[in-house]
């Protein structure tokens, strides 16, 4: 009889994390349906949807609350197939709120239930441990720091290892990897090449756009000639940036690409990014970075007071110390981007063993994440 698993994504980066999960389980079980809600990648990996993504895509604080009674109706719907269908486990793949309640009601009903990813806790509202535990028999942590959180409520977490440690070899960041990156982006091979990341989002390219492209100025001032390699996640966001450098910025070679922050920050010398995931991108590659976030003066207050952690940057979390220079809301400002950055651009360049702790972290976080986590979730499972 074939072992029956419930997953559900919300999320492009989900669907991808979860198709990834639903091939490292196939490989171990002789027989092995999914059903639930997936992107493209999940569906071409087998799965029988019971709704399209897009219906779970919300953005803000305003969309959500209008889209509450549908979201909620699948929510119930998809519990109910779970149910009514006898899944042997549940997997919720990020997406933490609707998957999460998801979670809490499959357990209820008797279904064992996985979490993968640990929502991020060890950065704020560690209150949740507890709410997460009711939810998920077990959570799946990207981060070697974060069992030890869950453990300290009584709730499982397996660490399984970051996927993009997996993807971004130690080859990645060579010298070889960076004339590849550029011949495919068009940049000469002795250019000086910065990667800009200010976000991906419409608010985050209005608040550090601008701070970004006047930081560029300086740091041509300083360098010579550069150009500039700014990835966007979509057209909205390359024809705002395209207006900002036409207005004010038309000096400067800026060259907005598609998407691809990883193929970007590969061809860079040195990279400005704001937090996330992208400081964990720079990282592997082993880029030179300096880290940077703006936000509103009320929404800072509110996250500066729920924050945990002494830091944002996640190279500096997982170290436990300021590995990379952090820049933050009034220090965000663009003469003193361009300083740090030249200064950490020397230091690569000129101290024996800067990338040393770059590559430890990575070495810890490259397990097999997929793998792991195909191990954890028939942990689960009697019989698997």
């Amino acid at each position: 009889m074939a072992l029956r698993v419930g997953i559900v994504a919300g999320e492009t980066s989900g669907d991808i994390l979860g198709a990834r999960l639903m091939r490292a389980i196939e490989r171990r079980v002789e027989s092995v349906e999914f059903t639930g809600i997936g992107g493209d990648q999940m569906l071409a990996q087998g799965l029988q949807s019971r709704a399209c993504l897009s219906r779970l895509a919300v953005n803000g604080f305003i969309d959500p609350l209008k889209r509450l009674p549908d979201l909620l109706r699948l929510l119930l719907d998809l519990v109910r197939h779970f149910s009514r269908t006898g899944v042997d486990v549940v997997v919720g793949v990020d997406f933490n709120v609707f998957n999460l309640l998801a979670e809490r009601l499959a357990k209820r009903r008797g279904i064992p239930t996985a979490h993968y990813v640990s929502p991020s806790v060890y950065a704020w509202r560690r209150g949740r441990v507890k709410r997460i535990g009711r939810a998920a028999d077990v959570v799946m942590a990207l981060f070697p720091f974060e069992p030890a959180l869950y453990r300290d409520h009584g709730v499982r977490a397996v660490f399984v290892g970051h996927p993009l440690a997996d993807e971004i070899g130690p080859e990645s960041g060579s010298q070889a990897a960076r004339m590849v990156a550029r011949e495919r982006l068009e940049l000469d091979e002795d250019a000086m090449v910065i990667a800009l990341m200010p976000g991906s989002r419409l608010s985050e390219i209005d608040a550090l756009g601008e701070i970004f492209l006047a930081a560029a100025v300086r740091l041509q001032s300083e360098l010579g000639e550069c150009a500039f390699i700014v990835p966007c996640a979509d057209l909205r966001i390359h024809d705002m940036l395209s207006e900002m450098v036409c207005g004010r910025f038309d000096q400067l070679d800026v060259r907005l690409t598609a998407g691809n922050s990883v193929e970007a920050m590969t061809a860079a010398d040195g990279v400005l990014v704001k937090s996330g995931t992208g400081t964990l991108e720079a990282m592997l590659l082993r880029r030179p970075m300096v880290v940077t976030y703006r936000l509103g003066p009320l929404t800072y207050r509110i996250v500066n007071a729920l924050k945990s952690s002494e830091f944002v940057a996640l190279p500096n979390i997982l170290s436990g110390r300021r590995l990379v220079p952090e820049l933050l809301q009034d220090a965000a400002e663009p003469e003193g981007l361009a300083h740090a950055l030249l200064a950490e651009m020397r230091r690569s360049r000129t101290e024996p063993g800067y990338f040393d702790e770059f590559d430890r972290q990575h070495a810890t976080l490259r397990r097999g994440a997929s793998e792991r986590a195909a191990e954890t979730v028939l942990s689960l499972v009697a019989d698997p």
